[in-house]
């Protein structure tokens, strides 16, 4: 399947862009040889142009930035270092499919994503950071959490699956954890996902009419609009709380999906300097006004 290359340049197909993202048909691909003729049939077929110029623009993108997580991912493990990116925010922010997007292309053999579910009987009377502790990176090893312990410090709270005891010792102990494992030289990279409330209604709506999605709805989600502003105040103390110099939060603008996975990624690759990085040719540095290190005076999406 092909896509053009937004320039006036030919060729103007691309090779790797799927057709089920594009609102040009393959016969369309078929008869358009030049830029100029697939803008002529996207007006005879009513195809909004800037939606697939976009759409295109996004594709190329992340193939580059996916490109260059692989280096990344390569040297990882050449350098035995241990990668810990956490991907935290509220429901429906987005943390899912940017995930899926960072561990498209990487090696499984080095690489995996840690989705756990709610603590068995046995690991409730656990130290509660014992369970997180054996799915951390080995040596090599690069694993992205869809949640963490992090569940503590916002949604247990919120819904009351733990205790004030419970809250109030996580949040004493959480800096001491990660300041541990920065001083075993563990990198943590610390990502919230920020929506507006309006958005993530949006997104419930639509999960609730797509059969694809609705298993990503449940109970708990659909709260979240119900307890929006308890979930601010927690959210608001656990960075106050938990973001160290050691081991920061970095907020993510995310009600446009396609910019927070680019942008994200951006800022992992923006951490290390490994061998061929830049080698696509594509920007390696986060737009800052998506990606921001948290700080108390920055303008939220989320509040």
């Amino acid at each position: 399947m092909f896509i053009f290359e937004c320039s006036t340049k030919e060729p103007i197909f691309h090779p790797n862009l799927k057709s089920t993202q594009m609102p040009f048909t393959p016969d369309h691909l078929q008869q358009a040889t030049t830029r100029k003729e697939l803008i002529a049939l996207a007006h005879e077929n009513n195809i909004n142009i800037d939606k697939a110029l976009d759409q295109i623009k996004y594709e190329i993108e992340l193939q580059k930035l996916q490109s260059e997580l692989v280096n990344l991912q390569q040297w990882i493990h050449k350098k035995q270092l241990r990668v810990a990116v956490i991907f935290e925010g509220r429901d429906a922010s987005g943390k899912g499919g940017s995930i899926k997007r960072f561990i498209e292309h990487l090696n499984p053999r080095s690489s995996r994503v840690v989705a756990l579910n709610k603590p068995t009987n046995e690991e409730s009377r656990q130290w509660y950071f014992r369970r997180y502790i054996k799915v951390l990176p080995n040596a090599g090893e690069l694993v992205f959490f869809d949640r963490s312990w992090y569940n503590r410090a916002v949604v247990e709270p919120v819904m009351g699956f733990c205790v004030k005891e419970q809250y109030d010792k996580f949040m004493v102990q959480v800096p001491e954890f990660e300041h541990m494992l920065y001083e075993d030289q563990v990198k943590v990279i610390k990502f919230w996902f920020s929506i507006s409330k309006e958005e993530q209604k949006k997104r419930f709506e639509s999960r609730a009419k797509n059969e694809l999605k609705q298993w990503k709805l449940s109970p708990v989600d659909l709260k979240g609009q119900q307890l929006w502003d308890n979930y601010t105040r927690y959210k608001e103390q656990m960075f106050n709380k938990t973001h160290t110099s050691f081991s920061p939060w970095v907020i993510v603008k995310a009600n446009n999906k396609k910019s927070a996975r680019l942008e994200s990624i951006r800022h992992v690759i923006s951490q290390f300097d490994y061998p061929k990085k830049g080698e696509s040719g594509i920007e390696t540095s986060p737009d800052p006004n998506i990606i921001q290190r948290y700080h108390r005076g920055i303008v939220q999406i989320d509040i």
